[in-house]
C-alpha cells in the first residue's frame, strides 16, 4: 500500500504540474509568477481519482501478470494519462525529449495545453491511448469493441458520473450481453463518482446506494462499492478479478472519490474539493494573486516530491516499483496502438460474385444482396479479426447471406423461436447506431476489421462519434508511432430514393455533408451505381487503411450496367463516360448528363433513351461518378481529378445536369473551383418526400427522367424553340405518371420495368 501510494502521490503531483507549471517542476526554489503558465488550461476534478485506478491496477498486472489497458472515460483527465506514460517509462521512450529526469519533467509540464505542445485530453499523441474523452459517452462502447476477439486481454474503463448521463453510455451497459467469454476477453466498468459535472451534480451520485447498486445489477453487473481508501480498493479488485473467471455476472465497480481529491480544499471563501468548482482549474489566478501562489506551493508540496524523485528529477525505486513489466505496461500496450497488430483481412476474388452482364441495363439485381454473398466468405475467411455492425438491418439491408455461416452475438437468453443468435456470432446487431459505431471504433482502434451498415437517414445519429474518430484519424497520421489501422466502413443503404414506403422520417442523404467537412486526408465517399461497382467499391475499401469510408448503394433491384472488368476499370478511374449511352464519340458533347448514385443513374439512363429518340441529333455525354471526391482538384484532394482531365471529361463551356443523391449543394461546393462550374445545374434530394412511389419521390424532387429532359431543352442553347413540343411532351408525362400512381397505388409498368432500349 506504501509503494501503490508514492505512485498515487508522484502522478497526482505530475498531473498538478502540467496544468500550472512551465519551469522549476521539482519546486527546488520557492515558486514564482514567472514559473507558472500563463494560460491555464485543464482538468483537475477527475485526475486525481483516474491516478487512483491507474495505480491499483498496476499491482494486479504485475501480481496476475494480466493483459490489460486502460479506457480513461473522463478523457479531459488528460495529465493523468500523460503522468501514468511517463512514471511507466514508455512515455520517454516514444518522445526521447521528455526524458524521465528534471529537464525531461520540465518539458513535460511545458507542453501540456501549450502552443505546439500536446492537447488537454487523452489524445493520440498519448501512449496507451484508445479512446480521446473529448466527446463524452463513448468510453464503455470503446472497451467492449476492444475485448471482442481478445481473449486474456481485460480493458479498465473508467466512466465519469457525468458521461454516465450521456446516451450513448446508457445504452452501453448492455454490450455484455454480446460479449462472448469464451473467445473474447473482459471488461471491467469502474463507475467514478465524484458527485459533479462542470457546474451540476450528477444524477448516480445524488440516488440512493442500493438504488444504484440495483440499477447495475438490472444491466447485468455485479456492483462493488469502493471509497477513497487503497485498502479498500485493492481488496476490491483481487475479488472482482477472481470473480471474472467464476461463471457468474460481470462484475463492476463503483468508485467514490470526491470532486478534485487531495487538492485546495478551500480557495477565496469559496470550498473546492468535493464540489463542481474542482472541475478545472482549482487556482485560477495564480500569476495575479501571491495567495493562491502561495496555495499552489502548499498543494503540490503536500504530494512530497522529495520522497518520489531523486535530486535528478528521477522516480524513486519505490514509486517505480509499482510499474508493470515492459511488455504489460498499459501505456504500452500493442492493443493500444493497433496497427502494430493488424493483419490484412484474407478476401476472396471479388469477381466471383459478380453479376453476369450480357447487356448494358437490361437485367436488374439487388446490389446489396450480391455484396452479402461476398461478406459471406469474408467472415469464413477471416473468423477472428472481422466483425459487421448493424442496428437490426443486416436482413433488412438484404446482406442476410452471412446467415449461411455465422449468428448474430447473443450471450443473454434464446429461445425458441429466435433465429441465428448465439454466443460468439459475428453480427453485431442491437438497435443503437452508438453502440455499432463505438464497439466498431473500439475494435478497429486495436487492429482489427469491419463494416458498419445502416440505413442512411438514421445514420446521422452518430454524426459526432463520426466525427471524432475522423478527429483521431487525423491526429494519428501525424504521429510516426501510431500505426495506420483498418478503415471504417460504414455502407448505407435503404436510401432516401427508395424509402418512399417509410415515408419524410426516413429520407435524408445528408450524412455526406457531414463526411466531406472532415480532412481529405481521411474521408472517401463512394456511390457505386450497380452490383458490380458494389463489389468493386467494398473491395477496395475493406483493404484500404486510416480512412472513413462511405459507401451509399441500394438494396432494391437496379440496372445491371457493367460488367466485372468494366466495373474494375470504372471505378479505378472513379468517374467516366459512359460509353455505350452516349452519343457523342468523335465530337464534341451538346450536353453533358452527369450522374452519382444508382437512382439518379437509371434516371439519367432514361433521359438520355428519351433524347436519342426524340432528338436524334442531340450529341448527348453521359457521365458517371463513383468517387464523389474526384470532383474536387488535386489540391483539395488526394483523389481529385486534374482540371484539363475534368474539363475535358465534362467540358469547360457545354451546359452540364448533374442527376445526384444527395442535397444538390455538395456538387456546388466539390466543383465551384472547376472552369466550367457555371454551367453545372445540379438535381438532388431537396426535402420533398412522403410516403408514395419510387417515381414519385424522384418527380417531388425533379431528379425524374422527364424533368431531366426538360433541363437539357432548357439549358441548351437553341434548344428552347425548336424543341418545344418534347417539352411540353415531358410535363404531361410527369403529370400522367402522377395522376396514374394516385389512381393504382405503383409506378407505370413503362417506368417501373424500364430498362436500356436495345435498338438505341
Amino acid at each position: 500500500m506504501k509503494a501503490i501510494d508514492a505512485y498515487w502521490r508522484a502522478a497526482n503531483y505530475l498531473s498538478v504540474g502540467q496544468i500550472y507549471l512551465q519551469d522549476n517542476p521539482l519546486l527546488t526554489e520557492p515558486l514564482r509568477p514567472e514559473h507558472i503558465k500563463p494560460r491555464l488550461l485543464g482538468h483537475w476534478g477527475t485526475t486525481p481519482g483516474l491516478n487512483f485506478c491507474f495505480a491499483h491496477l498496476n499491482r494486479i498486472i504485475r501480481e496476475r501478470s494480466q493483459d490489460m489497458i486502460y479506457v480513461a472515460g473522463p478523457g479531459h483527465g488528460g495529465p493523468a494519462a500523460v503522468a501514468h506514460a511517463w512514471l511507466e517509462g514508455s512515455y520517454s521512450q516514444t518522445y526521447p525529449e521528455i526524458s524521465q529526469d528534471e529537464p525531461g519533467m520540465r518539458r513535460l509540464f511545458r507542453q501540456f495545453s501549450y502552443p505546439g505542445g500536446i492537447p488537454s485530453h487523452v489524445a493520440p499523441e498519448t501512449p496507451g491511448s484508445i479512446h480521446e474523452g473529448g466527446e463524452l459517452g463513448y468510453s464503455l462502447a470503446h472497451a467492449y469493441g476492444a475485448a471482442f476477439d481478445n481473449p486474456g486481454l481485460v480493458v479498465a474503463c473508467v466512466i465519469g458520473d457525468g458521461e454516465a448521463e450521456t446516451g450513448p453510455l446508457a445504452a452501453s451497459w448492455h454490450s455484455g450481453k454480446f460479449l462472448d467469454p469464451s473467445r473474447d476477453g473482459k471488461v471491467l466498468p469502474i463507475l467514478h463518482l465524484n458527485g459533479y459535472k462542470i457546474a451540476n451534480p450528477t444524477v448516480l451520485a445524488r440516488i440512493p446506494t442500493d438504488e444504484l447498486f440495483k440499477l447495475m445489477q438490472g444491466y447485468g453487473h455485479r456492483p462493488h462499492l469502493v471509497g477513497p481508501s487503497h485498502e479498500e480498493m485493492a481488496a476490491t479488485l483481487d475479488l472482482v478479478f477472481d470473480e471474472m473467471n467464476d461463471g457468474g455476472p460481470p462484475p463492476m465497480i463503483i468508485l467514490r472519490t470526491p470532486k478534485g481529491w487531495t487538492g485546495p480544499a478551500v480557495v477565496d471563501g469559496l470550498p473546492v474539493e468535493g464540489t463542481w468548482r474542482a472541475h478545472q482549474v482549482p487556482l485560477s489566478q495564480v500569476r495575479e494573486n501571491p495567495e493562491h501562489l502561495a496555495m499552489l506551493e502548499e498543494w503540490m508540496r503536500s504530494y512530497r516530491p522529495g520522497e518520489l524523485f531523486d535530486t535528478d528529477g528521477r522516480p524513486v525505486a519505490e514509486v517505480l516499483g509499482t510499474v508493470p513489466a515492459p511488455e504489460l505496461r498499459m501505456s504500452a500496450s500493442p492493443h493500444a496502438n493497433g496497427g502494430t497488430l493488424l493483419r490484412p483481412l484474407r478476401l476472396p476474388d471479388f469477381r466471383d460474385y459478380a453479376v453476369e452482364v450480357k447487356a448494358p441495363a437490361a437485367v436488374s439485381t439487388e446490389p446489396t444482396r450480391v455484396l452479402g454473398g461476398f461478406l459471406r466468405d469474408v467472415i469464413v475467411a477471416n473468423p477472428r479479426n472481422f466483425r459487421l455492425m448493424g442496428p437490426d438491418e443486416t436482413a433488412s439491408n438484404r446482406l442476410s447471406a452471412v446467415f449461411d455461416v455465422t449468428d448474430r452475438a447473443w450471450n443473454a437468453e434464446i429461445l425458441t423461436t429466435d433465429e441465428h443468435l448465439a454466443p460468439g456470432g459475428r453480427v453485431m446487431e442491437v438497435l443503437s447506431e452508438h453502440l455499432c459505431q463505438g464497439w466498431l471504433e473500439g475494435y478497429l482502434l486495436t487492429g482489427r476489421h469491419g463494416l458498419f451498415n445502416c440505413y442512411e437517414a438514421f445514420i446521422h445519429i452518430i454524426d459526432a462519434m463520426f466525427n471524432q474518430h475522423a478527429k483521431w484519424l487525423e491526429s494519428s497520421r501525424d504521429i510516426p508511432w501510431r500505426r495506420p489501422v483498418a478503415s471504417l466502413n460504414y455502407l448505407l443503404s435503404s436510401h432516401v430514393w427508395r424509402q418512399d414506403h417509410n415515408g419524410f422520417s426516413h429520407q435524408d442523404p445528408g450524412f455526406l455533408d457531414v463526411v466531406v467537412n472532415k480532412k481529405a486526408s481521411v474521408v472517401r465517399v463512394y456511390l457505386p451505381p450497380d452490383a458490380n461497382t458494389l463489389l468493386s467499391v467494398a473491395d477496395h475499401c475493406l483493404r484500404s487503411r486510416d480512412y472513413v469510408n462511405v459507401i451509399v448503394a441500394g438494396k432494391q433491384p437496379v440496372l445491371d450496367l457493367f460488367t466485372p472488368e468494366e466495373a474494375i476499370a470504372h471505378c479505378s478511374r472513379g468517374l467516366g463516360i459512359v460509353e455505350w449511352a452516349s452519343n457523342d464519340s468523335g465530337g464534341e458533347p451538346d450536353v453533358v448528363l452527369a450522374c452519382a448514385g444508382d437512382v439518379p443513374t437509371l434516371e439519367i439512363l432514361a433521359a438520355t433513351a428519351l433524347l436519342r429518340e426524340h432528338l436524334p441529333s442531340l450529341k448527348v455525354r453521359v457521365v458517371n461518378v463513383v468517387d464523389l471526391m474526384r470532383l474536387q482538384p488535386p489540391s483539395e484532394h488526394p483523389h481529385g481529378m486534374p482540371d484539363a482531365e475534368f474539363d475535358a471529361v465534362f467540358t469547360a463551356d457545354r451546359p452540364i445536369i448533374f442527376n445526384f443523391h444527395g442535397y444538390p449543394w455538395l456538387i456546388h461546393r466539390l466543383t465551384y473551383r472547376r472552369h466550367g462550374h457555371d454551367n453545372i445545374h445540379v438535381r438532388g434530394y431537396k426535402e420533398e418526400g412522403t410516403t408514395t412511389t419510387p417515381f414519385d419521390m424522384a418527380m417531388l424532387n425533379d431528379i425524374d427522367r422527364y424533368h431531366l429532359v426538360m433541363d437539357v431543352i432548357d439549358r441548351v442553347p437553341g434548344l428552347g424553340v425548336r424543341a418545344a413540343h418534347l417539352r411540353q411532351q415531358m410535363a404531361d408525362a410527369r403529370l400522367q405518371a402522377r395522376a396514374h400512381t394516385r389512381e393504382h397505388g405503383e409506378d407505370p409498368a413503362e417506368i417501373r420495368d424500364w430498362a436500356w432500349p436495345s435498338s438505341s
